[in-house]
């Protein structure tokens, strides 16, 4: 991991979306708008943007990832994925 490049978040911890950002829906998956940081930001997968969604239905990250059906051997690309939002201001701990 580059010092540009966030960390995985804890699939420990509980995450949601930050209640200023709205999504998009597109057919690549959705565009994510911040209304206070003014940034823009791609999610590329349909399931990234439903896991998303979902993860304030959650205790934690872990428990949001094994209601989604994305298998497990997938888990550590959408932790990362999730750390890259969490660093956007898409998504913060709670």
């Amino acid at each position: 991991m580059s010092p540009d490049q966030p960390g995985p978040v804890d699939g420990s911890l509980g995450y949601q979306l930050d209640p200023q950002v709205a999504l998009r829906p597109e057919p690549f998956g959705a565009l994510a708008y911040h209304y206070g940081n003014r940034r823009l930001t791609f999610l590329r997968s349909p399931h990234l943007v439903s896991l998303v969604r979902d993860l304030d239905q959650h205790d934690n990250v872990d428990d949001a990832l094994a209601a989604s059906g994305i298998e497990p051997a997938r888990w550590d690309s959408y932790r990362r994925a999730l750390g890259s939002l969490a660093a956007s201001e898409v998504i913060h701990a709670r």
